[in-house]
């Protein structure tokens, strides 16, 4: 779904109004941690940490609103976490726009994973190792003992502690910066993973693995992947800046391996498809994405031959090649007709097109086979939105949210409804629900008294409700404003 540049040009609008992120909630309390009195990190206070950190991560990052790579990443995520031990919450999975070999995972279980730790894993079990590692770092509560251990240190606060660890794991170089500026090494050497926690996470990220039937030993073929970029860069990977690597580590993991069995595990189609989507999108643009696909596919073998033309599909897509990328398309989706990679590259194409009656068409038919499905229902409905099927956008939209009230994406596009529908009521209120996303709780209330204001005398209920969201939002501000 190409709603790439219109998302991201309505985040950096919201960006430069907000002073404090934060994330729509129906309810919303921070945790009194104080600065010294920590003893144990309960979990519901772990959560309301993670959801300050997503909330600035939201505001502050690059962030990868892209249906088909969501839904590959969290099916792949929520796999792993199905199969490892101590899991207390939910698991969260996102990804961020970045070249850089990354993956990161804080408080409440959420996972971020930048576009170039897909660009160069070669195989998904390799791709699954690093979710693994960083699943068994949330599920072993390393942050949290981070957290314990800087209790007695006068120097560091909770809130400071939030903000240095929110910048390492995603910016390690602004987040050494940040610290050693501000603070001791004491607390310095909470922006690292110590030996221990790796060694940990490691062993119960290659066990997660395993039970989930991945190949163990691609721990060690990434690992030994990054150790050689280490020796031949003047600049360690960014995933090495938070998660040390010793000369010891990558002979405990491969030794740990050796105590697995041997698994063949077949090439997955979908991680050559989503690697595909990521070189194109977000790792090379143009001509040059187009000349890999193209050299590629002059040495690659019948397995990944339909993975490496759908990457090149897209380069011609994204370059206006329309009839190229239609020929690609065709063959491709005849195929595999429900295929979600497919559907969402044919369904830009026909858009490209301006072929509203035989996308609709299409889009109407699989929604009635996988409703709510991310990936169909908002291509559908963004299909709708363009069209001018605004009711039709309305209904699946509003449906859609109430299975995932937290999608951003399908928030944007149900503003973006009623704004076309001149439904000015639900417009500011949705429009409320938006900013609320990224804590400019001021805003929201702003919003959602315009939306007071076009409500009509005789609809008490809507009025009352309304004003229940205002109270709530002002709470909130209140709330962020403790830290």
């Amino acid at each position: 779904m190409q709603l790439r540049k219109l998302f991201q040009s309505s985040v950096c609008a919201l960006a430069l109004s907000i002073a404090m992120p934060s994330q729509a909630q129906s309810t919303f309390k921070l945790p009194d941690l104080g600065t010294s009195a920590v003893q144990v990190l309960p979990i519901d206070k772990e959560k309301a940490i993670g959801e300050i950190m997503m909330m600035q991560i939201r505001s502050g990052s690059k962030l990868v609103q892209d249906p088909v790579l969501d839904e590959y990443l969290s099916t792949l995520g929520n796999k792993l976490v199905a199969n490892a031990n101590d899991v207390r919450f939910p698991f969260s999975f996102f990804w961020i726009d970045n070249k850089d070999i990354n993956a990161f995972a804080f408080y409440g279980g959420h996972v971020g994973v930048h576009t170039g730790l897909m660009a160069q894993a070669d195989n998904e079990s390799q791709f699954a190792s690093v979710l693994g590692h960083e699943i068994a770092h949330v599920t072993q509560r390393h942050l949290a003992r981070r957290i314990q251990q800087a209790k007695d240190n006068s120097a560091l606060t909770i809130a400071g502690m939030i903000t240095g660890i929110l910048a390492t794991v995603i910016a390690p170089d602004a987040g050494m910066a940040i610290l050693s500026a501000s603070s001791t090494q004491s607390a310095l050497s909470q922006l690292t993973h110590s030996r221990k926690a790796e060694q940990e996470a490691d062993r119960f990220g290659m066990q997660t693995l395993y039970n989930a039937g991945f190949d163990p030993h691609a721990s060690s073929e990434f690992l030994s992947k990054l150790a050689a970029q280490v020796r031949f860069k003047n600049k360690a990977p960014v995933f090495l800046m938070s998660h040390p690597l010793p000369d010891s580590r990558v002979s405990d993991v491969r030794l740990r391996a050796q105590q697995y069995e041997q698994r063949y595990v077949p090439k997955s189609h979908q991680f050559q498809l989503a690697k595909s989507r990521v070189i194109a999108r977000y790792q090379l643009e143009g001509e040059s994405a187009q000349a890999y696909f193209e050299q590629a596919l002059k040495h690659s073998s019948d397995l990944d031959k339909s993975a490496l033309e759908y990457g090149l599909a897209i380069t011609y897509l994204d370059q206006k090649k329309l009839d190229q990328a239609q020929t690609v398309m065709d063959k491709l989706l005849s195929a595999e007709p429900n295929n979600l990679f497919y559907l969402d590259v044919y369904t830009d194409l026909l858009l490209a097109k301006k072929d509203y009656n035989g996308i609709t068409k299409l889009l109407g038919e699989k929604h009635q086979l996988r409703p709510n499905n991310q990936v169909i229902t908002l291509n559908y409905a963004n299909v709708a939105l363009k069209s001018e099927q605004y009711e039709l956008a309305e209904q699946l939209l509003k449906v859609f949210l109430l299975e995932k009230p937290d999608h951003v994406l399908a928030r944007q596009l149900l503003t973006d409804t009623y704004k076309k529908m001149d439904a000015k009521a639900s417009y500011h209120e949705s429009q409320a629900s938006l900013l609320s996303h990224y804590g400019a709780f001021m805003r929201a209330a702003d919003e959602i008294q315009k939306a007071l204001n076009h409500v009509e005398k005789d609809e008490t209920v809507r009025r009352l409700r309304l004003k229940a969201l205002l109270s709530q939002y002002r709470d909130m501000q209140k709330e962020l404003a403790k830290l």
